[in-house]
């Protein structure tokens, strides 16, 4: 290896108008600093020998081409390089030059010359001029403080180089400094070099330390957590593998072989079916050979918990007694006889036959009727533990099937969570409010609740979490609805559906007395000495304040007397009360609901209907009034299309047998015929007010009233006929709470009126019709 000898003299302050030009590739050499460089091309070699036989003085300029072998042409040089001097240059034997320089001044190159086989041009030099500020000075402060964190967490950084920038005076040559040695791209590192503003200079250079800072802190972080993480873990394994020893001395047993063999112990006490008792040990072996510290360990032991827990063979006994079984369902519900027999006939072929099914029942009926606490006194009744889960808004499958053990935080299903709570493998389940489940992206919960609710298939039940069948045939699954329009067919095939319809005036007056009001007596403090209620007092709570199929809204109107008492004796204003039908509006405001009926059908054209609806029955009045006009057909009301058609054919029928109803046949020429139903807000729709819409227009026509007290329901033909509808008894109990004497009903429906009670058949005359001129007949006055 050789080194040229310098020449005696160099000017670097007077640079010549033109030098030779040497691309960098992947470097950038800023002014006052000092680069290594490697020469492998024959024309740079050549440009160095020159060069160093004359001032050591060339230029050199970053190269956009990336490809260091290649010769760059004009197009590809930066605009702005910087001058440098050589300081050493050595050749080695394979062709090349090694090159130690030194950055001298910015310079432009203005114009390529052409003459030699290198790059030469003629430059210009950039000088800008520092004026030092207090914003300079400020970002110079700020720059040092940054660049000695940099050279702090760099383990590559000697020290003296933050000590070093902290003794430069020049903010230019600060920045240049400090982007040199920086690990950035030679692009960064050129637009360092093209910026002549000082200012704007210092903020890019303070950008770029600032990022690197935040990359150097990061890794440290990352460096350290991990270090930590391994010492912690190096520490526990120390300090496990002497306690172990310790306890081989003391002739202990560990505490994962105590673990490993309580679960053993479990499984064989628990006479696991063999399919479960199987994938339990398999699961067991596996947690013997995992360290404690494993997260699948924690998992693992998760999972024998479960299946250690579940009660695969315990049941409670069942109370065979049947007399014993039916005072019990009378000491908890008055009424509900259907649903009664059914529990009392299911204890019967029990104790006929022991190992027969529990049956999938359904509770449909208006809200209060009762159905979620007949549950509980069924399981009383029957002496089995009682569990209930609400499906109302459910909308994973996972809910009812469990997630899959593959999930973090997976767990069994809502089923085999309320098995486990009631310690039976024989409760009474209720499914609550399964018209409500829903389904979207995650499954349809109905679909899962397909296999619990048969008979022919819960015997096998497979949670996705627990991954072994279990047998759901001995439990006695209730569910509740309250409309069973929403329920999947194939789902309401699997159920026995009892309805449950709601109650009369007296059934709920019995009902109040004998446990609405005892309640709220011992909810609010109060004792029968204190607080009494007359029957006529219930009845008008019953009538005046409340409209409903079930009992909820009494009760809380009970509740709000009780209360008025409490307040009453607490302030000393009274000592107790016996409530009558007069201090019901003192309690509780005026009264809210009066009987209409005889006061709006005293006019021709109005006509009373029943109606069916989710809560129970309902009261529907139908007006038509005519006025002059073009033949046309007005109806408001918020009708849908069905009860629309019905009118269509009603007035259709009139006009086809004008004759026979003694109404001029020519009555439609110039009339408008105007059919409204009340209550405005409701939508209302279906076919069973076809009849009370004929017969308002009969009676508007002919100008005949309606008989009062006279209510109406049933599907109309154009030929007549009056067909069947649904909904009879929840409408015979509407219309006997509104004091309704005479109901008018298809001929095809009269088998429905076994489901109504004794009472209320002797107290309403019902006329069952066929045809429809026999309803006019029954309905309008002479």
């Amino acid at each position: 290896m050789t080194e040229p000898k310098a020449p005696v003299q160099i000017d670097v302050d007077n640079l010549p108008d033109v030098l030779p030009i040497m691309p960098l590739f992947d470097a950038a050499l800023f002014p006052k600093m000092v680069l290594p460089l490697v020469v492998m091309q024959a024309e740079s070699i050549q440009l160095i020998d020159e060069a160093m036989a004359k001032d050591r003085i060339i230029g050199l300029v970053v190269s956009k081409s990336p490809e260091q072998g290649s010769t760059p042409t004009e197009k590809d040089l930066a605009a702005v390089g910087t001058s440098a001097l050589i300081l050493k240059m050595a050749k080695t034997g394979d062709n090349r030059a090694q090159l130690l320089v030194q950055g001298i001044s910015r310079i432009r190159l203005t114009e390529f010359i052409k003459g030699k086989p290198y790059l030469q041009a003629q430059i210009e030099k950039i000088e800008a001029p520092e004026k030092l500020d207090k914003e300079i000075e400020a970002m110079m402060s700020n720059l040092v403080s940054q660049f000695s964190k940099v050279v702090e967490l760099s383990p590559g950084f000697p020290s003296e180089m933050a000590q070093m920038a902290g003794s430069i005076q020049e903010a230019g040559i600060l920045a240049d400094m400090v982007a040199s040695t920086l690990n950035v791209t030679a692009e960064e590192k050129q637009k360092i070099l093209e910026t002549e503003n000082i200012k704007k200079r210092l903020r890019e250079v303070t950008r770029m330390v600032s990022h690197q800072l935040e990359i150097l802190e990061l890794g440290n972080k990352i460096q350290s957590q991990v270090k930590g993480d391994m010492d912690k873990r190096q520490r526990e394994y120390y300090l496990r593998q002497q306690l172990k020893a310790i306890r081989e001395e003391l002739g202990e047993t560990d505490e994962e072989t105590v673990e490993i063999e309580e679960y053993r112990t479990k499984i064989n006490e628990k006479q696991l079916p063999e399919e479960a008792r199987k994938e339990a040990e398999r699961e067991l072996d596996r947690m013997a050979k995992m360290h404690p510290s494993s997260a699948e360990y924690t998992v693992v032991s998760t999972y024998l918990d479960w299946i250690t827990s579940l009660p695969w063979n315990e049941g409670t006994p069942d109370n065979l007694d049947v007399k014993e079984a039916r005072k019990v369902l009378d000491e908890d519900h008055f009424g509900l006889e259907k649903p009664k027999r059914r529990i009392i006939e299911y204890l019967a072929v029990r104790k006929l036959k022991p190992d027969s099914k529990g049956p999938i029942l359904c509770f449909a009926g208006p809200p209060g009727t009762g159905k979620t606490s007949l549950g509980a006194s069924i399981a009383r009744a029957l002496g089995r533990k009682f569990v209930r889960i609400s499906l109302g808004g459910v909308r994973d499958e996972a809910e009812i099937r469990g997630h899959r053990r593959t999930y973090v935080g997976a767990l069994p299903g809502r089923i085999i969570q309320a098995i486990r709570r009631a310690e039976s493998n024989n409760p009474v389940f209720m499914l609550d409010e399964i018209d409500k489940v829903g389904s979207d992206f995650r499954g349809d919960p109905s679909s899962a609740l397909l296999e619990v609710l048969d008979p022919e298939q819960n015997h096998s039940f497979q949670d996705h979490y627990i991954d072994v069948a279990f047998d759901l045939s001995k439990v006695m699954f209730i569910t509740t609805a309250n409309i069973l329009d929403t329920i999947p067919p194939a789902l309401l095939d699997r159920m026995e559906v009892l309805r449950l319809l709601g109650y009369t005036e007296d059934e709920k007056i019995k009902i109040a007395q004998r446990y609405l009001i005892p309640r709220q007596r011992a909810e609010n403090g109060l004792s029968a000495k204190l607080i009494s209620f007359t029957k006529g007092a219930v009845r008008q709570m019953i009538s005046g304040y409340t409209r409903e199929a079930g009992l909820r809204n009494l009760e809380r109107e009970i509740a709000n007397v009780c209360r008025g008492v409490a307040s009453g004796i607490a302030t000393g204003d009274i000592q107790r009360a016996s409530i009558k039908v007069s201090d019901l509006s003192r309690y509780l405001g005026p009264v809210r609901f009066t009987g209409e009926s005889k006061s709006r059908i005293q006019t021709p054209g109005v006509a009373t209907g029943l109606a069916w609806t989710p809560t129970g029955g309902e009261l529907l009045f139908i007006e038509a009034t005519a006025m002059k006009g073009k033949k046309n057909l007005v109806l408001t009301g918020q009708l849908g299309d069905v009860m629309k058609e019905s009118a269509t054919a009603a007035l259709s029928f009139i006009r086809t047998h004008a004759k026979d109803l003694g109404i001029p046949e020519d009555f439609f020429e110039d009339k408008d015929i105007h059919i409204h139903v009340p209550a405005g807000a409701i939508p209302k729709d279906g076919p069973s007010a076809g009849v009370t819409m004929l017969t308002a227009l009969a009676s508007l026509l002919t100008a005949k009233r309606i008989h009062k007290n006279l209510a109406m329901t049933g599907e109309i033909t154009l030929r007549g006929q009056v067909l069947p509808v649904g909904g009879i008894k929840e409408k015979v109990l509407a219309a006997h709470r509104a004091g309704i004497k005479t109901i008018i009903i298809p001929q095809q429906n009269e088998k429905d009126l076994e489901e109504t009670s004794e009472k209320v058949q002797k107290e309403i005359t019902f006329h069952f019709v066929d045809k429809m001129m026999d309803v006019l007949k029954l309905a309008l006055e002479e």
